[in-house]
């Protein structure tokens, strides 16, 4: 049997359009999708939308719309992104599925019987940006500094709370016995001190007569589900839970990508919720920065929030994979910039590996007959292949393999674009334009490395930038690109002499 992987992204709200910062997460979770799946592994992919709370309630109102009616809206707007950034995910959940409003009614009496839920009075500081509660210590100026524009509203009312206070040390044993838990590690250590002070049990539903947007408490219609409690159980609640536990316990527990402002939900809330609940804690939470737009960060009214699908329409997707998953330090804050997205499109892109591409194709047109030459030499012994002191094919396989699993997305891309430039600069010192007058097998010798070498790279960028290694493979004649288990690397499939290649337009237009 397969080895197993699931990777979910947090679920955005569908208060607003979809954004760059979103795209980037999702873009992140589909490469290591896509890697696990050249691993020869099964991957569930989930991501989907949250569609509950008062945020998105009283945007729907603002707008003269039915709550469910704004929600589908929006929903198909984010599920766009699948096309648009050729994300691969197989699992779309929204918090308006029957299926998930059964699961988070399931949940919650599970916590319920469990003595972790109560009713209570008590008087609360909102802000309705974060659809959280806050405390003192946390507002400057009574205002949230995330949300610095909305006021902080006063609730009093009562409502069912959740004894978070009771996972203090559960929480804290956990994360000592899985030390890998939170990526990374600064933001282990951040939520490691939130829980080391000491948790405060937080509320988990509002009254419906002055929220209705969400799901009804069990044997208590006069309430409903406060958004985190609902959203959270997504993560399960795509997995078929509670009905399907064969399908649950063959995925469960997974990854989750998440942003940083999602620290306290995801690593602390959700996984004492799931200890409620009796169920497995997640495997592991990497968690991303921001981007900001220019050095400033990224909002209406400052009219500099970037809109993926401008980018894709414009650069193309693949270029803007590259542009979020080379240029974003995975583990911080990272900034937009047009000037440098096309600087660093001309720079990898335009002049990298498509010149790099577009170079030896064009060598074997002219000299090959539009073939993959022939060769009497075994191609593992290729300098290209084995010289320890060129970047070579194995150390981009070795640094892929370490640190996708790492998420250091941009430093794998780093490797490949190296072995990209040494296959360059072994055109350059070869000429192969002089070299075919002189020596034609040793020509042929140079050709085919140069090909074999492309040949890596269509299967090393396949997690990053899709499109292109197909496009690379197809004009290499290798069709069935996909068709092996990549861990074989020792037992290669050269390509085959004789096999017909085809030279192709630009893959990268250069940006005048």
């Amino acid at each position: 049997m397969k080895k197993g992987f699931y990777i979910t992204t947090t679920i955005p709200y569908v208060n607003a359009d979809p954004h760059v910062g979103f795209a980037l997460e999702i873009t992140q979770a589909d490469v290591l999708a896509r890697y696990h799946r050249l691993r020869d592994e099964d991957v569930f992919f989930n991501t989907g939308t949250d569609e509950h709370g008062l945020k998105i309630y009283r945007k729907a109102i603002e707008e003269g719309k039915d709550p469910q009616k704004y929600v589908d809206e929006y929903a198909a707007k984010f599920d766009r992104l699948k096309e648009a950034l050729n994300l691969t995910y197989n699992s779309f959940i929204r918090t308006t599925d029957k299926h998930h409003l059964e699961a988070a009614k399931e949940f919650w009496q599970s916590c319920q019987k469990n003595g972790d839920i109560y009713k209570t009075k008590q008087k609360i500081k909102y802000c309705v940006g974060c659809e959280l509660e806050k405390t003192d210590s946390e507002l400057i100026n009574n205002k949230c500094p995330v949300h610095p524009s909305k006021d902080i509203e006063i609730f009093e009312e009562e409502n069912y709370f959740f004894r978070f206070s009771n996972y203090q040390k559960p929480l804290l044993d956990f994360y000592r016995d899985n030390p890998d838990f939170v990526i990374p590690n600064i933001k282990f250590n951040e939520i490691k001190n939130f829980v080391s002070q000491g948790l405060k049990d937080f509320s988990i539903s509002r009254l419906k007569s002055k929220m209705p947007w969400g799901v009804e408490i069990p044997d208590d219609p006069d309430q409903v589900m406060y958004v985190w409690f609902d959203a959270l159980v997504n993560y399960i609640s795509a997995l078929g839970w509670p009905d399907d536990q064969k399908n649950f316990k063959k995925w469960w527990p997974g990854i989750q990508v998440a942003g940083k402002d999602n620290l306290r939900q995801q690593t602390a809330m959700w996984q004492a919720m799931l200890m409620s609940a009796g169920l497995p804690n997640s495997r592991q939470v990497f968690i991303h920065g921001f981007i900001t737009a220019d050095g400033q960060k990224m909002s209406k009214s400052l009219g500099n929030v970037i809109n993926p699908f401008d980018l894709v329409k414009k650069y193309g997707t693949d270029a803007v994979r590259y542009y979020l998953l080379r240029e974003i330090p995975p583990y911080q804050d990272g900034d937009f910039s047009h000037f440098r997205f096309e600087q660093l499109y001309n720079a990898d892109l335009a002049n990298g590996l498509g010149n790099t591409l577009a170079r030896v194709l064009a060598l074997v047109e002219k000299n090959c007959g539009h073939q993959v030459p022939q060769i009497d030499q075994d191609p593992d012994s290729h300098p290209l292949r084995i010289n320890q002191k060129i970047h070579n094919w194995k150390k981009s396989w070795h640094d892929i393999d370490k640190l996708l699993p790492e998420y250091r997305f941009n430093e794998a891309l780093e490797s490949i674009w190296k072995f990209i430039n040494e296959a360059d600069k072994y055109i350059n010192e070869n000429k192969p334009w002089e070299l075919i007058k002189k020596d034609k097998k040793e020509f042929n010798w140079v050709i085919y490395g140069l090909l074999d070498s492309l040949h890596q790279v269509a299967w090393q960028i396949y997690p990053f930038l899709p499109e292109t290694s197909l496009e690379i493979a197809d004009r290499l004649g290798i069709n069935k690109l996909l068709a092996r288990n990549p861990l074989n690397k020792d037992s290669w499939t050269n390509l085959k002499p004789g096999t017909k290649i085809q030279f192709g337009k630009p893959l990268f237009p250069r940006i005048i």
